[in-house]
């Protein structure tokens, strides 16, 4: 997830406030949480870029991930404290650039561009161990948007515009059912 405004020191008092950290928060849950557990194999990257001090970024490990529950409060003493130098289980934070992360992943993965106009999901072909690229809430800007298609593919979840925490909970859906890690 590329976060255009998320805050990248801990100097806040709401998720919301933090360069809309609530949108990152809801997509770590549609991420990670199912009913009663997590997802052991996802990995959440979260590329922060707000001020003080972008890029940073926020890689949440569903293998690793403790003591954690879904809420938003929950979330936001997790995010401060991680901001501020903290450890957490599962939760790393560091400087990679969205280009060098995406660059790391492309060689591993199949890179999937979630943006309106790509191809159905529905028609693509979903590959074993993919990464999702979504924006905030604004979606990708138009340079890194550009950037992540030269690794990847556009695909779609539709004519509909959708939350991006909607879009990964949808996207988990079919992968479940596809069997697809």
């Amino acid at each position: 997830m590329y976060s255009r405004k998320g805050r990248t020191d801990s100097k806040f008092t709401s998720l919301r406030k933090a360069g809309r950290l609530d949108i990152v928060h809801e997509c770590i849950e549609a991420s990670l949480f199912l009913s009663h557990k997590i997802r052991r194999n996802v990995v959440f990257h979260a590329l922060l870029s707000g001020p003080p001090s972008p890029p940073l970024h926020l890689k949440v490990d569903g293998a690793t991930l403790r003591d954690v529950r879904p809420d938003e409060e929950t979330w936001k003493d997790i995010l401060k404290n991680v901001l501020s130098g903290k450890s957490h289980p599962g939760i790393g934070i560091d400087k990679s650039s969205f280009e060098a992360l995406l660059k790391a992943k492309a060689d591993e993965s199949p890179i999937y561009v979630l943006e309106e106009g790509g191809k159905d999901i529905f028609e693509a072909d979903i590959r074993e161990n993919p990464v999702f690229v979504l924006g905030d809430h604004k979606g990708l800007p138009k340079r890194v948007k550009g950037f992540a298609l030269r690794y990847g593919e556009k695909i779609s979840l539709g004519k509909q515009l959708y939350l991006a925490a909607s879009c990964i909970n949808i996207v988990n859906y079919l992968l479940d059912r596809r069997a697809i890690i």
